[in-house]
């Protein structure tokens, strides 16, 4: 468990490492302000691009395999993000990273779905895993700080390696090999076609932002977009083998809690860009100081985590999330107000605060809900599915809601997270009103009033 949350954490970590980092390796590699967001999005398009057919690789070629192929890969490409030279050859490294990322993700979350079968301590060590997942985040921003102001922005790649390396030696000696029975197909066109329509779509708003909706490049790439998911679409219904068979997503509780999530990560990635460019441009924070301030969040997300296992076994899974939705709204809209002159303690920290509560109460819920009723066969898939979801979803935030400006790109924000708590509310199975909704969400009731 300790291994495997600590790969989680620095796959994670790289999800924002690089946001407070921006504006040096702008400075010193050369971006174009259109240009510098593919340094984030590289990883994300990978990661979430791929992260089907992985986790779909897990399930049925060894998840132990998959997850160590993936953790060396992820290594590698580490080594070349820290000692690339040219701005090109950052953002290919960073879709390397993305792409081990994808390949060790899903196969470490099936891993500890499997060591813990059992409905009481499979609850727990997803709360764990959540908890670690949300905290490698935040301490990607801190490190981020630390290393950009103290040493510089390649140390927040090359730190990755020694992970990496105990890793490699520890894994093979403390869990078993695994893999789903049945045929081993893998859909391969399909997961080059759902990659191939993020890109497109990824690379066009961003263009769109400083050509317009007009431009003709702009207009091509989104028809290029749509044409890949008709594709993609079309090559599912016929392949006997998809990434997502339709049975797993006849799970109402898997399908909505993955819609939600999308929505949730639009949200949450673009606000993680969006602040640490503020409180370095408008506030005029060093890259250090804009680490340290991010600090609180991750006792926010403490705090959320340790409180949503109990509300959620008390109030029902639908319930804790609308709360939890309800505070991230909240807290986006306070921090969509801090602007040139505002002071961190009246002005950043309260919104931040609450954020991260809302996050916190979030994830686990959410990440439970999505892996609802999987099974040895397919506890690859729903955690390659739910971190799909995010890491897209993260990318098409990052694209859409960064060209709104700050204020802007928040209340966008908001707008979406309150859009899947519509969702959730609508359609969500409440626990208290159908018994019938099954998996985990149900094996998590407490037996008694002592438990």
């Amino acid at each position: 468990m300790f291994v495997l949350c600590l790969a989680q954490f620095i796959l994670v970590l790289d999800d924002t490492v690089v946001n407070v980092a921006l504006p040096s390796i702008r400075d010193e590699l050369g971006f174009s302000s259109s240009g510098l967001p593919w340094v984030v999005n590289a990883y994300f398009l990978a990661f979430g691009g791929l992260l089907l057919l992985c986790g779909r690789m897990a399930d049925l070629l060894g998840r132990r395999r998959v997850f160590l192929i993936g953790m060396a890969l992820f290594g590698v490409a580490s080594l070349a993000c820290g000692l690339a030279q040219e701005a090109w050859q950052l953002v290919i490294g960073r879709f390397v990273q993305g792409a081990g990322a994808a390949m060790a993700g899903p196969a470490a979350m099936s891993m500890i779905t499997l060591l813990y079968p059992g409905p009481e301590e499979r609850a727990r060590a997803l709360g764990v895993w959540g908890g670690v997942a949300a905290l490698g985040g935040t301490s990607g921003l801190v490190l981020s700080g630390v290393l950009t102001d103290l040493v510089s922005w390649r140390g927040i790649f090359l730190i990755n390696l020694p992970v990496v390396a105990m890793v490699l030696v520890l894994l093979p000696r403390l869990i078993p090999e695994s893999r789903a029975p049945g045929r081993r197909r893998l859909d391969v066109p399909g997961a080059v076609l759902v990659t191939g329509t993020a890109v497109a779509l990824v690379y066009a708003l961003l263009r769109s932002a400083e050509t317009g909706w007009g431009d003709p490049i702009v207009i091509g790439v989104v028809v290029l977009s749509a044409a890949l998911a008709v594709a993609f679409l079309v090559a599912e219904s016929r392949t006997a083998a998809p990434l997502v068979p339709r049975s797993f997503l006849a799970s109402r509780t898997r399908a909505v809690a993955n819609g939600a999530t999308l929505l949730f990560s639009l949200a949450m990635y673009a606000m993680s860009f969006l602040l640490m460019i503020q409180v370095q441009t408008a506030l005029g924070y060093s890259p250090l100081l804009a680490g340290v301030a991010y600090l609180p969040y991750g006792a926010g997300i403490l705090a959320g985590m340790w409180l949503s296992s109990r509300i959620s076994l008390r109030i029902g899974t639908r319930r804790a999330l609308l709360l939890a939705f309800l505070v991230n709204i909240a807290g986006l809209l306070t921090l969509s107000g801090v602007a040139a002159g505002d002071s961190y303690a009246a002005h950043v920290l309260p919104g931040l605060l609450i954020l991260s509560l809302g996050n916190g109460l979030s994830l686990p819920v959410m990440a439970a809900a999505a892996v609802d009723g999987t099974t040895a066969e397919d506890a690859g898939l729903g955690s390659a599915l739910f971190t799909s979801v995010q890491q897209i979803g993260g990318a098409v935030g990052v694209a859409a809601l960064a060209t709104m400006g700050f204020s802007g790109g928040l209340t966008a924000g908001a707008a979406c997270v309150a859009l899947g708590a519509v969702l959730i509310a609508v359609l969500l199975p409440s626990r208290t009103r159908e018994g019938e909704v099954s998996g985990t969400r149900d094996r998590l009731r407490p037996r008694s009033p002592a438990r």
